[in-house]
């Protein structure tokens, strides 16, 4: 540490002496700007079975909160409609895009949504913050559709979790944490009185949702290049 200072120090002296401005080196990589958690961030590790995730709700919010894909910035959507909160950690995969790949996995959707691929993440510890990423192991899906779209809810586990990385397919979660996930994305559009457009089609396994993960991305290199 001494002789890195020592010397970073020297190069500043050098520098001002030579009339050049001196800057601090900065590791690669360095990003002037933010990156923007759609298009700058990296899949991640081992795609499509081990991605990033950038969260934008967690269990405790009582607002919907969406990236918006302009700035980057997390934007209020809307309140939470009905008196169900998150079962868990809500986000996307950055560097994906739900099209035609995703549309025809369906079967039964008109199209796809045009968004990034929706991701749920299971951890042992509580997040309480979004605007995070983190690494998520995939283990399954929802196939939702949305006012005839296809709006997949990808299903993982916070890796190196200590309850849950283990888990490698969502047979082996509980029963009743795969009931919230049902009932929550089926009901938080819905109120009293209101038809609901939105289906759940089926709870699909981790095989299934690796097809699904793989064609977002290939959506998404279609659309914005690699």
């Amino acid at each position: 540490m001494q002789h890195n200072f020592t010397k970073f120090v020297s190069i500043s002296q050098r520098s001002s002496q030579e009339g050049i401005p001196s800057f601090m080196s900065f590791p690669s990589p360095f990003y002037r700007w933010r990156p923007h958690p759609w298009h700058g961030l990296e899949l991640g590790p081992e795609p499509p079975h081990i991605i990033h995730a950038f969260i934008e709700i967690t269990p405790f919010d009582l607002m919907k909160y969406e990236v918006d894909k302009t700035t980057g910035y997390l934007r209020v959507d809307r309140p939470q409609r009905t008196s169900s909160l998150p079962p868990s950690l809500y986000g996307f995969i950055p560097r994906t895009y739900c099209a035609s790949r995703v549309k025809d996995l369906s079967g039964v959707a008109d199209r796809g949504d045009g968004d990034p691929l929706d991701i749920c993440v299971l951890s042992e510890r509580p997040i309480n913050r979004s605007e995070v990423i983190l690494n998520a192991r995939v283990i399954g899906g929802i196939h939702m559709i949305d006012h005839g779209e296809a709006d997949d809810k990808i299903i993982a586990v916070l890796a190196n979790d200590s309850v849950w990385d283990a888990t490698r397919d969502i047979a082996d979660v509980p029963t009743v944490v795969v009931q919230r996930l049902r009932h929550y994305f089926a009901t938080y559009k819905t109120m009293p009185g209101e038809i609901s457009d939105v289906s759940i089609e089926r709870i699909y396994d981790c095989s299934h949702a690796l097809k699904v993960v793989s064609a977002a991305i290939q959506d998404y290199d279609e659309v914005y290049g690699r």
